[in-house]
């Protein structure tokens, strides 16, 4: 009998005793019996945070330049289809129920992680769809991710920082280490992080990479409403001037369509794209969930930030707007994060904290988040069951010109999205 998609999912999600476990073996024996390859010069981006943003930038331009492009993505905010991108498009769940039942004949007893699982259904759906590019983000670490099966053309690493700390180490060094595995020798690698580990300039360099580093090869200027492209060609200065700002809002998101815009330069001769088609796809990318305003009284801004570094990126943004009376925080993490780093640098950004439940095992209840809130002094911290109640509470105190910040893990930005229509 055939199945569902919610029906795959749940079945994938049984197969494994783990929810992770990373390594290559797995997923490369289920690949060989499929006679599984990339069929379209490959982009793999990874990183800590912005490289869901980055992987959204280059579908857009190709999008634009007229190219068929396969984007896989990780996690998903509404429906897993959000995964599986084919042509800008979510996959249809027909598509992804044909590539399970694919990968399901072929796996046999191999116990494949969700992730191993849905990793191969992504390459499986785009290899019926014939993109002539993919772009596949990385969904932890690099160097024993299910997506680092398949060889990159052009290696992109977005900002680099500590975040799940049991998988890839307690130090940027380690997390660097983990990060590099996606390098290839003698392929074009994308730094874009101003500051990369030295563990990762050094792999870099002992497998001969073609590395371009932000604000050594390539690299951003702001001004007053826009923003200028710079990279080093032939001995000179390459300059793209007069940009629009990105759709994707917040400072931060320079350095990531900066990095896109050399990861395409790094293609350019497979893959060459016109300045118009860059200028637009900037102009148009979408990306839910990251620093995304909502309109309305009071304005209601969702954010996926989950970590130290991201927090920082979204308290810099929230401070780029303009003057709100008071902000609520709809608040609401993983216990496994560093509650206390994101806490820390976005408490001077908030006024009211209204703690949410998440789903265990993994959701920190909204008692152990006050309980943290409350070590860094903050008085008057208001519980909630789930995001969604969070939200109903805000918006029924907040005053018109207040605005509500809805962050801290995926789960909580999907709960308020339903629950506000968004």
């Amino acid at each position: 009998m055939s199945r569902s998609l919610g029906e795959w999912l749940a079945h994938a999600g049984r197969l494994h005793p783990r929810a992770i476990d990373l390594g290559l073996d797995r997923v490369a024996q289920v690949a060989r019996l499929l006679g599984m390859r990339a069929a379209a010069p490959v982009i793999t981006v990874g990183g800590t945070n912005g490289k869901g943003s980055t992987c959204a930038m280059l579908e857009r331009v190709l999008r634009c330049a007229g190219y068929r492009t396969g984007l896989y993505t990780s996690p998903h905010l509404l429906a897993y289809n959000e995964r599986v991108r084919i042509c800008g498009e979510p996959a249809a769940d027909a598509v992804l129920c044909s590539a399970f039942e694919v990968v399901e004949a072929a796996r046999g007893e191999v116990p494949l992680t969700y992730f191993e699982f849905g990793t191969l259904v992504a390459m499986q759906a785009f290899a019926a769809a014939s993109p002539e590019v993919l772009i596949l983000e990385v969904g932890l670490g690099g160097r024993l991710d299910a997506v680092n099966l398949f060889d990159p053309d052009c290696a992109v690493l977005a900002a680099i920082d500590l975040d799940h700390a049991e998988y890839l180490g307690a130090t940027r060094d380690a997390v660097g280490r983990e990060k590099a595995g996606i390098l290839r020798a003698g392929r074009p690698a994308i730094l874009g992080d101003p500051d990369p580990p030295a563990s990762l300039i050094a792999h870099g360099e002992a497998i001969g990479a073609g590395m371009l580093r932000l604000g050594v090869d390539f690299g951003y200027l702001a001004d007053r409403g826009q923003w200028q492209y710079w990279s080093r060609r032939d001995g000179g200065i390459r300059r793209r001037s007069g940009l629009a700002h990105p759709a994707l809002r917040g400072r931060h998101q320079l350095a990531n369509a900066a990095t896109a815009i050399a990861a395409l330069e790094a293609v350019e001769l497979r893959l060459p794209v016109a300045m118009q088609d860059i200028r637009r796809g900037l102009a148009e990318v979408e990306w839910p969930g990251r620093f995304q305003v909502v309109p309305g009284r009071p304005l209601l801004v969702l954010d996926v930030a989950h970590n130290p570094q991201a927090a920082a990126a979204l308290a810099e943004s929230l401070g780029e707007m303009g003057f709100h009376p008071q902000t609520w925080a709809v608040f609401g993490m993983m216990k496994d994060k560093d509650v206390r780093g994101v806490v820390e640098r976005m408490k001077a950004r908030v006024d009211c904290w209204l703690a949410a439940t998440l789903p265990p095992p993994r959701g920190a209840r909204a008692e152990e988040l006050e309980a943290v809130l409350t070590r860094f002094g903050v008085g008057d911290v208001k519980r909630f069951a789930s995001p969604a109640l969070a939200l109903a509470h805000a918006r029924g105190q907040a005053g018109r010109n207040d605005r509500i910040v809805a962050f801290g893990s995926f789960v909580t930005v999907a709960d308020v999205m339903r629950a506000a229509g968004a």
